[in-house]
């Protein structure tokens, strides 16, 4: 990636941070009364909170792989980045922006560069009716001949993939007479620039490359009470496509629905909804040689075959229903949780917040759906809360996967997984837990990611068809003050099991510490190390790193 393309990135990121921004639709509190805290210890929030925190490092590295072979490299790092949190009462940011590069001191070692960082907030246009939101998200990963994505700390340019993904939208919220009317659209981009990556056997692996995804829901829903009515009734439709760049990719989703909310008592309900949707996954195939095998281009992806006919990988289309709870005994709990059938098949989805204190908050999210790479990270993004700190490896400043937040979840871990270009079925579920202790922040996050990829007969893609890539991860953090000065604690841990049973399995672990003290004014030193191992199937020998830093920082 060239000095242009990651500065105007860069200004993308930087950009989006300081846009005003806006809240994701929230579900239909069912409740007739209640009190409603604005924080779970009772205590109402209130003002306007606003924290720009830009900085600049400098850093000495040595990075030692302990096996399988013993190799001692050293580094110079400069870095530029920015923390930001605005929240007042009718808008919220959270952003962390950060460059670095990395000068390689020896001749065997690689000069590389990175832009990592998380975006997201949202802006009202008009309070409580008409809100703009957006998020954005850089990061660095390594790819192997599974399509696995794993952190790369050092590597060179050429074996290191760049994901950028930004998406914004409008959700608007009004009455009209007893009718609550609700809409929201969103659209999104993502990209991953990446080397061409292939197996032992020198067969090429079709990495994701781009794709555009739009969203839109309306509904219009009578509360239950109006006119006696013991019920409330509601219809809506929707409408999801994402075009992903590898052969044409399209995927086209529509749907209409009714459903009926079965009030229980002033805090619980059940939903019932049924419908019609229309589901279809399309490609083109690639370009064939003289001998009928796909070209592939100089960005290491299949070449499309443009005057190609768009081949059907897969469609559904006919009745869909469900039956939910929503449960709500206070602010500080809420739960929604829905079984139906849907893709032809049974599906699950749902969530639960608990905020017991405004110290402490857990949440867990289940999803499940047909989207592409770029789809399924929008959505990610989406989830994430308008405040939060990013959690970064202290030697690297990668993004660990997940942020620490006192108003939800967000983990995106299980979604940089697997970079298949494939459109794919997604299942999984998320959940973290943050603590402030004093002055000590504790943060947990775990989940499961599975992936059945679709692919069209007589294409390219028709190899991934079935295959199933399935992850489970789990990370935690422990920050706080030591001394004159900070400390921070933390380590991951992913499995990944891959579809293409000759790829097999692999296991990745890493561990950090640091401490940083003020020096004089704004400049602090830092002193991290950390350590990280691969265990790899398709790898003959585990390989084991260890790090250690030592450097300066200056906070403007």
């Amino acid at each position: 990636m060239n000095s242009r393309k990651k500065l105007a990135c860069a200004s993308a990121l930087v950009l989006a941070a300081m846009l005003p921004l806006a809240a994701p639709l929230h579900a239909q509190d069912f409740q007739g009364s209640g009190s409603e805290e604005a924080e779970a210890d009772g205590a109402p929030r209130s003002g306007r909170s606003v924290r720009v925190d830009p900085y600049i490092e400098a850093n000495t590295i040595a990075n030692w792989q302990i096996s399988p072979e013993s190799d001692v490299l050293t580094y110079t790092q400069l870095a530029a980045g920015v923390d930001t949190s605005i929240q007042g009462r009718n808008n919220g940011l959270a952003a962390s922006v950060r460059y670095e590069r990395n000068f390689a001191h020896q001749s065997d070692g690689a000069d590389s560069d990175s832009l990592s960082g998380i975006v997201r907030g949202y802006a009202s246009v008009v309070p409580n009716v008409l809100t703009v939101e957006a998020g954005a998200l850089a990061n660095r990963t390594s790819v192997d001949g599974s399509g696995r994505s794993t952190i790369a700390p050092f590597a060179a340019d050429d074996l290191t993939t760049q994901t950028y993904s930004v998406y914004a939208g409008p959700t608007l919220q009004t009455q009209a007479g007893p009718v609550e009317v609700s809409a929201n659209y969103r659209i999104g981009y993502t990209r991953v620039e990446a080397p061409e990556i292939v197996t032992a056997s020198g067969q090429a692996v079709d990495i994701f490359d781009d794709s555009v995804s739009h969203s839109a829901n309306v509904r219009a829903g009578i509360a239950p009470g109006w006119a006696g009515l013991p019920v409330g009734v509601g219809v809506g439709a929707g409408y999801y496509q994402e075009d992903v760049s590898n052969l044409d990719q399209r995927v086209r989703d529509a749907y209409v629905r009714g459903d009926v909310t079965v009030p229980v008592s002033p805090t619980l309900a059940f939903v019932f909804g049924a419908g019609f949707e229309d589901v279809e996954v399309s490609s083109r195939d690639a370009v064939r040689d003289a001998d009928g095998n796909p070209v592939i281009g100089s960005d290491g992806r299949y070449v499309t075959d443009e005057t190609s006919p768009r081949v059907i990988a897969y469609e559904a289309d006919g009745l869909i229903w469900d039956v939910g709870v929503m449960w709500r005994p206070s602010s500080r709990t809420q739960l929604q949780a829905t079984f139906g059938h849907r893709y032809d098949s049974e599906t699950f989805y749902g969530s639960f917040t608990w905020t017991p204190s405004s110290r402490s908050t857990f949440g867990i999210g289940v999803y499940d759906g047909i989207q592409g790479f770029g789809g399924r990270l929008n959505n990610a993004l989406a989830a994430l809360p308008t405040d939060f700190s990013v959690v970064r490896d202290p030697v690297t400043g990668d993004i660990t996967g997940c942020v620490n937040s006192f108003d939800g979840s967000g983990c995106i871990d299980g979604v940089l997984g697997s970079v298949r270009s494939s459109v794919f079925r997604g299942r999984g579920v998320a959940l973290s837990y943050t603590h402030q202790m004093g002055r000590t922040v504790a943060g947990i996050g775990a989940g499961y990611d599975r992936r059945r990829f679709i692919g069209a007969p007589g294409t390219p893609l028709a190899l991934a068809d079935g295959i199933v890539d399935e992850s489970v991860y789990v990370s935690a953090n422990l920050a706080g003050p030591l001394g004159r000065g900070n400390y921070s604690l933390n380590t991951y841990a992913n499995w990944f099991e891959s579809g293409a049973g000759a790829l097999g399995d692999a296991f990745a672990l890493g561990t950090s510490a640091s401490y940083s003290e003020q020096v004089w004014r704004n400049l602090s030193a830092r002193a991290a190390v950390a350590l990280s191992m691969l265990d790899a199937e398709a790898a003959p020998d585990e390989v084991v790193t260890a790090s250690a830093l030592l450097g300066l920082r200056y906070d403007f």
